[in-house]
């Protein structure tokens, strides 16, 4: 945490929200254990003394929304000392009830594909953004985090997913769900540049690209939701990945 607070500074950011992936009811080894909690906050809190007048720093979490029975609304959350909530989808049900995280490499998106969903794309993007109205309708969080990052790995399972009708359906929804709450909406920064140990010989050429996409920036803008800028990066040196591009686009007339 201290690394990514010296990175910040250093890049003259003036505001610091940590976001570590919530504990959850399922074993997962990208989110932090129940246990860990306390020495986060501690840390949290030694940082905030020590880096005051130079930063502003924020205390928070990724939630993740598993359905009714967890989510940012659950009282877990409200016992904790958190600035402000994050709220996610990265864990869908399979057709048999199985939670599984559909967030991972594209690599591992195909091997749950065939798994785990049985190679039905539509199932699984459907899922994705069903529970994602689901999760913003159950609320108790502030900010929604990278809303069309399915769009991605379905993508690379079938091209062009993104742009066909039902699939821009799914984006409107969303965007109306959004209206008239409370809920900030993250454009998300982290694939403006290719993942560490990316490699094109194997992958191809790295497609860059920002969480909603352009095009559903300006629906929201145009929608008039609130918007913030987050690099969600996991790696200190690329704390400021994409926020340019994603400005840009922000203050674009076009």
């Amino acid at each position: 945490m201290a690394r990514f607070v010296n990175a910040a500074v250093s890049a003259g950011i003036k505001h610091l929200g940590f976001t570590p992936h919530s504990p959850i009811p399922i074993e997962s080894p990208c989110n932090m254990a129940d246990s860990d909690v306390t020495d986060y906050i501690k840390e949290f809190n030694r940082l905030k003394e020590e880096y005051s007048g130079q930063i502003n720093l924020y205390i928070s979490m990724e939630i993740d929304y598993l359905g009714k029975y967890w989510g940012a609304s659950n009282p877990y959350f409200s016992k904790l000392p958190l600035d402000y909530r994050l709220s996610s989808i990265h864990f869908i049900p399979t057709q048999e009830g199985e939670l599984i995280d559909v967030d991972g490499s594209t690599k591992s998106f195909m091997e749950k594909m065939h798994r785990y969903f049985h190679d039905d794309i539509r199932y699984v993007v459907d899922t994705f953004y069903h529970h994602t109205i689901d999760m913003i309708e159950a609320g108790g969080f502030d900010m929604i985090g990278h809303f069309d990052k399915i769009g991605l790995n379905a993508s690379t399972y079938q091209p062009g997913i993104e742009s066909e009708k039902w699939y821009k359906k799914h984006i409107d929804n969303v965007t109306d769900a959004l209206k008239g709450r409370d809920i900030i909406v993250e454009i998300n920064t982290k694939a403006w540049e290719p993942p560490v140990g990316y490699d094109e010989g194997v992958a191809g050429p790295y497609q860059p690209r920002l969480f909603p996409s352009e095009a559903t920036i300006k629906q929201l803008q145009k929608a008039g939701l609130q918007i913030a800028v987050n690099s969600d990066v996991h790696f200190p040196e690329r704390i400021t990945v994409g926020r340019d591009a994603a400005f840009s686009i922000l203050d674009s007339r076009n």
